[in-house]
């Protein structure tokens, strides 16, 4: 799992709230993807899948969470607490089976970005079971 990033966000807070960046373009590269928000009830959990060409970033931006990869080459797994407690975002590259379930007592909620858009065609989406 070499490829797996991880970066602590700085957050720039005053007493009107807090701002941080996720995603900037030299995070990425290439052409622009998707970006989506998912939500995940107390003890819930989304995801169970790995893409074959695609590669997320994922950021809890509201409650708690733990974030389980798994290499499918190696079977190697971690485990990665986020939330608004660790102000993380993980890149998930290819090939890295993901899951995240909501360990908070509130709504979890995720910001991901995706290197390319859903295509009902081609979703290089796969089930799996790592939750």
């Amino acid at each position: 799992m070499n490829d797996v990033e991880i970066r602590k966000l700085k957050v720039l807070e005053d007493d009107r709230g807090a701002f941080f960046e996720v995603i900037r373009r030299e995070h990425v590269g290439g052409d622009f993807g998707q970006i989506y928000i998912t939500t995940a009830k107390p003890g819930q959990v989304k995801g169970n899948h790995f893409h074959e060409r695609k590669e997320e970033w994922f950021c809890v931006i509201k409650g708690e969470g733990e974030l389980v990869l798994k290499d499918n080459s190696t079977g190697k797994q971690r485990r990665i607490k986020m939330g608004e407690s660790d102000k993380l975002v993980v890149k998930i590259p290819a090939n890295i089976s993901h899951a995240i379930r909501n360990t908070g007592k509130d709504t979890l909620i995720l910001l991901a970005y995706i290197t390319e858009p859903y295509n009902e065609d081609d979703p290089d989406t796969y089930k799996v079971e790592i939750i």
